[in-house]
């Protein structure tokens, strides 16, 4: 049963009289919204460029971020919700990231890298490392990243080029570049 609305008194009304209720909704959806192209760059990423996992490190706050979304070829590879190494990632990498760098790691072992993040990516079960970056009109908005966790990769031009494609993608979506807050 439906309760009959004087006119002028209609809920739909009533709700667009409050900007507070307002935000929140456009937040959400705002959210739900990113939510949703985040999470089909990186199913459509894993399974395009062949990886055990495609991940999006999100930046919270200056050079502070965490793995927000992540496609896994098996559960098992989770790492949602990891911070990464804060005392590996500094001003002169974002600056890298910033500035469009693409880094793309074969073999951990091999790699000339700082101690402290072959013993991360070791932490993490990786075995080979490709990281672009999302760069909004903000500047750093994250990392999306690539993981082979059973063997070492050699990186194709085309995987590389692919995973750019991803973060453009990310960086033109209208529910990630014009939000303002825990951008760098």
């Amino acid at each position: 049963m439906s309760i009959p609305f004087s006119e002028g008194h209609h809920p739909d009304l009533a709700l667009r009289g409050d900007p507070k209720l307002q935000r929140l909704i456009t937040h959400l959806s705002t959210t739900l919204e990113r939510d949703q192209v985040v999470r089909q760059v990186t199913h459509d990423l894993k399974h395009k460029i062949g990886v055990d996992r495609v991940l999006l490190y999100y930046f919270y706050r200056q050079w502070k971020g965490q793995v927000t979304f992540e496609a896994l070829s098996d559960p098992q590879f989770s790492i949602f919700g990891s911070t990464g190494p804060d005392d590996c990632f500094n001003e002169d990498y974002a600056a890298l990231y910033l500035a469009g760098r693409v880094r793309a790691i074969a073999d951990i072992e091999t790699e000339p890298i700082a101690p402290c993040h072959r013993d991360f990516l070791r932490s993490l079960r990786v075995q080979a490392n490709l990281v672009v970056p999302v760069l909004t009109s903000q500047g750093l908005w994250g990392l999306l990243v690539a993981h082979h966790c059973q063997s070492t990769c050699i990186w194709t031009d085309l995987q590389i080029s692919t995973m750019q494609q991803g973060a453009q993608t990310l960086a033109k979506s209208p529910a990630i570049d014009t939000r303002g807050e825990g951008l760098i």
